[in-house]
């Protein structure tokens, strides 16, 4: 690739967040390496459900959710679960995000959400038409499914806010549903129709964004966890790693859920609290699911990708432990017949599920931006359960920002040193 070399950025983390980052940063003629504490095998990008959300413009943090929280925190089946703990971080958290939980933030966050949504969406699309790249991109929309009159009713408000956002958005009756699913016996009374949404299949892309990276003079270092950082007039001169040091002009900061730790080495609060989700995979060839959907009650993630269909779901938040939760993946398996009824899916062996940990903000926003007290760091992290949907965006905006350029995107929402 032709560009001229603006300096050297160091990337901490290998997760869809670090590599979009470097994708768009070597575009623009930055020398790049990445820094992953593991093997790159097994980051949260890997296992979610590839979802493209701009239906997903109200942040986690919204009222109703810490109610329901109060509820489900007694069903070890639940789709939402906080794990009582004496641990100092989850209590602050936790106060941070009762207090964000409000109209006002959800009304104040839409705007800015959707936006980061529709420039990820067609930064996709372009991306899609690149060689060497293909991962599986549709846009047919997201069903919303609803068995309840209740939850119809939520849906359908929400689906009207949307609107109002310009979104593409239909609500749909039970006929109109089956119609678009001729293939599956659906038990469910209707559905809004995201069209605006798109899914991909995140396990052929994130291999394909490590492959760009090394193939265009990238470098990835795996097994480098960070030590700490050289810091000298309020600059990271170096990051320190198991693996050695590593020099850079930029440093950009992602890390999932570790980022609360990789933060508080270079002096920086920003809270982040693990939330864990379950998925496995299925065959798609007997009752065919053509459409990507949400099962608004039980809150599990359905897609059909790469001839299979991926179940996902639940968000645990505790600290971050590599037990599987049997009860957990039960409540999603019992939940898929009740919307597709001549589904029977079983439960999977432990070595068939996959769990990961999505780095969720008390707010429910993300953090992107510079740091105010160290003048060659850019955060990019936090993004919840809307990692894969929101990465070529932060990746555009991190680059942006590297060049000292106006944003595609307006970020002051997501400063990370909101709670500092």
């Amino acid at each position: 690739m032709e560009s001229v070399e603006k300096g050297k950025v160091v990337i901490i983390g290998g997760g869809i967040m670090g590599l979009a980052s470097a994708y768009y940063l070597l575009k623009s003629g930055w020398k790049v390496t990445l820094l992953d504490k593991g093997d790159m095998t097994n980051n949260c990008s890997f296992g979610n459900a590839g979802m493209i959300v701009p239906s997903h413009f109200i942040p986690l943090a919204a009222p109703g959710m810490i109610s329901k929280g109060i509820k489900w925190m007694f069903d070890s089946h639940s789709p939402f679960y906080v794990k009582p703990s004496l641990d100092f971080s989850l209590i602050s958290w936790g106060l941070k995000f009762m207090k964000s939980a409000t109209a006002s933030h959800v009304e104040h966050s839409a705007p800015f959400l959707r936006d980061y949504h529709l420039l990820s969406r067609q930064l996709y699309r372009d991306l899609a038409k690149e060689p060497g790249f293909n991962f599986g991109l549709e846009t047919k929309g997201i069903l919303m499914l609803y068995k309840t009159e209740k939850a119809g009713e939520e849906e359908i408000h929400v689906g009207r806010d949307a609107q109002k956002l310009g979104l593409n958005v239909d609500v749909l009756n039970k006929e109109q549903v089956q119609a678009l699913e001729p293939n599956a016996n659906l038990d469910v009374i209707g559905a809004v129709h995201y069209r605006c949404d798109a899914h991909l299949y995140p396990n052929a892309l994130i291999p394909q964004l490590m492959e760009y990276v090394t193939k265009n003079g990238g470098e990835i270092k795996t097994n480098s966890e960070v030590t700490g950082f050289n810091i000298k007039g309020g600059e990271i001169k170096s990051v320190q790693t198991k693996a050695g040091n590593f020099e850079g002009d930029l440093v950009v900061m992602t890390g999932g859920t570790w980022l609360p730790q990789l933060s508080k080495l270079a002096g920086l609060t920003i809270p982040v609290m693990p939330g864990k989700g379950y998925s496995f995979m299925e065959s798609n060839s007997e009752h065919e699911i053509i459409h990507p959907s949400l099962l608004i009650e039980a809150r599990v993630a359905v897609t059909p990708m790469n001839g299979k269909v991926r179940f996902g779901g639940t968000m645990e938040i505790a600290p971050v432990n590599d037990k599987v939760n049997m009860n957990r993946v039960e409540g999603i398996v019992n939940s898929i017949p009740e919307y597709y009824s001549d589904l029977k899916t079983e439960l999977p062996e432990v070595k068939d599920i996959w769990y990961g940990f999505r780095p969720c903000s008390p707010d429910g926003l993300p953090y992107l931006g510079y740091s105010k007290k160290l003048k060659n760091l850019i955060v990019a992290g936090g993004h919840g359960m809307m990692g894969i949907s929101l990465g070529p965006a932060t990746g555009k905006v991190v680059a942006e920002l590297a060049d000292r350029k106006s944003t595609s995107i307006k970020i002051s929402v997501y400063d990370p040193q909101r709670y500092n």
